[in-house]
Protein backbone atom coordinates (compact mmCIF):
# COMPACT_ATOMS: atom_id res chain seq x y z
CA UNK A 1 0.00 0.00 0.00
CA UNK A 2 1.11 3.55 -0.71
CA UNK A 3 1.40 6.15 2.02
CA UNK A 4 -0.29 9.45 1.15
CA UNK A 5 1.63 12.57 2.19
CA UNK A 6 -0.56 15.48 3.28
CA UNK A 7 2.18 18.11 3.06
CA UNK A 8 5.69 18.08 1.70
CA UNK A 9 8.59 19.90 3.33
CA UNK A 10 11.84 19.96 1.42
CA UNK A 11 14.81 19.02 3.62
CA UNK A 12 17.16 21.10 1.48
CA UNK A 13 15.40 24.43 1.85
CA UNK A 14 13.06 23.69 4.77
CA UNK A 15 10.21 25.50 3.03
CA UNK A 16 6.80 23.91 2.92
CA UNK A 17 4.94 23.85 -0.36
CA UNK A 18 2.65 26.88 -0.49
CA UNK A 19 -0.97 26.09 -1.24
CA UNK A 20 -3.20 28.18 -3.51
CA UNK A 21 -6.41 27.44 -1.71
CA UNK A 22 -7.62 25.33 -4.63
CA UNK A 23 -8.18 21.92 -3.18
CA UNK A 24 -7.19 19.45 -5.87
CA UNK A 25 -7.23 18.48 -9.53
CA UNK A 26 -8.85 15.24 -10.67
CA UNK A 27 -6.44 13.19 -12.78
CA UNK A 28 -8.73 10.22 -13.25
CA UNK A 29 -8.74 6.72 -11.78
CA UNK A 30 -10.14 8.19 -8.54
CA UNK A 31 -6.90 10.11 -7.89
CA UNK A 32 -6.54 13.79 -7.04
CA UNK A 33 -3.49 16.03 -6.91
CA UNK A 34 -3.18 19.14 -4.79
CA UNK A 35 -2.38 22.36 -6.65
CA UNK A 36 0.55 24.43 -5.33
CA UNK A 37 1.71 28.00 -6.10
CA UNK A 38 5.37 27.27 -5.40
CA UNK A 39 7.26 24.05 -4.99
CA UNK A 40 10.88 23.37 -4.07
CA UNK A 41 12.44 20.82 -6.41
CA UNK A 42 16.12 19.93 -5.99
CA UNK A 43 16.78 23.24 -4.23
CA UNK A 44 15.11 25.32 -6.95
CA UNK A 45 11.74 26.99 -6.47
CA UNK A 46 9.22 26.36 -9.23
CA UNK A 47 6.21 28.65 -9.44
CA UNK A 48 2.88 28.48 -11.24
CA UNK A 49 3.29 31.76 -13.11
CA UNK A 50 6.68 30.70 -14.54
CA UNK A 51 8.66 33.74 -13.41
CA UNK A 52 12.10 33.52 -11.82
CA UNK A 53 11.42 35.53 -8.65
CA UNK A 54 10.96 32.54 -6.34
CA UNK A 55 13.92 30.70 -7.89
CA UNK A 56 16.07 33.82 -7.61
CA UNK A 57 15.26 34.26 -3.91
CA UNK A 58 16.03 30.59 -3.22
CA UNK A 59 19.36 30.68 -5.07
CA UNK A 60 20.44 33.91 -3.34
CA UNK A 61 19.60 32.32 0.01
CA UNK A 62 21.66 29.25 -0.91
CA UNK A 63 24.54 31.49 -2.01
CA UNK A 64 24.48 33.29 1.35
CA UNK A 65 24.48 29.95 3.18
CA UNK A 66 27.58 28.85 1.26
CA UNK A 67 29.20 32.23 1.90
CA UNK A 68 28.56 31.93 5.65
CA UNK A 69 30.17 28.50 5.67
CA UNK A 70 33.29 29.97 4.04
CA UNK A 71 33.52 33.22 6.05
CA UNK A 72 36.57 32.10 8.08
CA UNK A 73 38.51 31.56 4.85
CA UNK A 74 37.06 34.44 2.83
CA UNK A 75 37.83 37.05 5.50
CA UNK A 76 41.26 35.69 6.47
CA UNK A 77 43.85 38.33 5.58
CA UNK A 78 46.64 35.74 5.55
CA UNK A 79 45.14 34.27 2.38
CA UNK A 80 45.78 36.30 -0.78
CA UNK A 81 42.89 38.23 -2.29
CA UNK A 82 43.24 36.29 -5.55
CA UNK A 83 42.79 32.96 -3.77
CA UNK A 84 39.86 34.27 -1.73
CA UNK A 85 38.28 35.53 -4.96
CA UNK A 86 38.71 32.16 -6.63
CA UNK A 87 37.22 30.41 -3.61
CA UNK A 88 34.26 32.80 -3.58
CA UNK A 89 33.71 32.40 -7.31
CA UNK A 90 33.92 28.62 -7.31
CA UNK A 91 31.74 28.03 -4.24
CA UNK A 92 29.39 30.86 -3.26
CA UNK A 93 28.91 32.50 -6.66
CA UNK A 94 28.49 29.23 -8.56
CA UNK A 95 25.90 27.96 -6.07
CA UNK A 96 24.02 31.25 -6.41
CA UNK A 97 23.98 31.07 -10.22
CA UNK A 98 23.27 27.33 -10.52
CA UNK A 99 20.42 26.79 -12.97
CA UNK A 100 20.21 30.46 -13.94
CA UNK A 101 20.51 29.67 -17.64
CA UNK A 102 16.91 28.45 -17.56
CA UNK A 103 15.44 31.49 -15.74
CA UNK A 104 13.47 34.17 -17.57
CA UNK A 105 15.58 36.91 -15.99
CA UNK A 106 14.28 40.46 -15.79
CA UNK A 107 16.14 43.63 -14.87
CA UNK A 108 14.97 43.47 -11.24
CA UNK A 109 16.33 39.92 -10.95
CA UNK A 110 19.70 41.00 -12.33
CA UNK A 111 19.83 43.84 -9.83
CA UNK A 112 19.00 41.49 -6.93
CA UNK A 113 21.85 39.15 -7.94
CA UNK A 114 24.30 42.03 -8.30
CA UNK A 115 23.32 43.46 -4.91
CA UNK A 116 23.79 40.09 -3.19
CA UNK A 117 27.16 39.60 -4.87
CA UNK A 118 28.38 43.08 -3.93
CA UNK A 119 27.33 42.56 -0.29
CA UNK A 120 29.33 39.35 -0.21
CA UNK A 121 32.38 41.03 -1.74
CA UNK A 122 32.13 43.90 0.78
CA UNK A 123 32.02 41.36 3.62
CA UNK A 124 35.12 39.68 2.20
CA UNK A 125 37.02 42.95 1.98
CA UNK A 126 35.54 44.49 5.15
Amino acid sequence: MYKVMKSFICRGCSNPAISTGRSSVDIGASANLEVEDKFCYLGDMLSVDGDADAAMEARIRIGWNKFRQLVPLLTNRDISLIRRGRLYSSCARSSMLHGSETWPVGKENEVALQQAEMRMVRCMLR
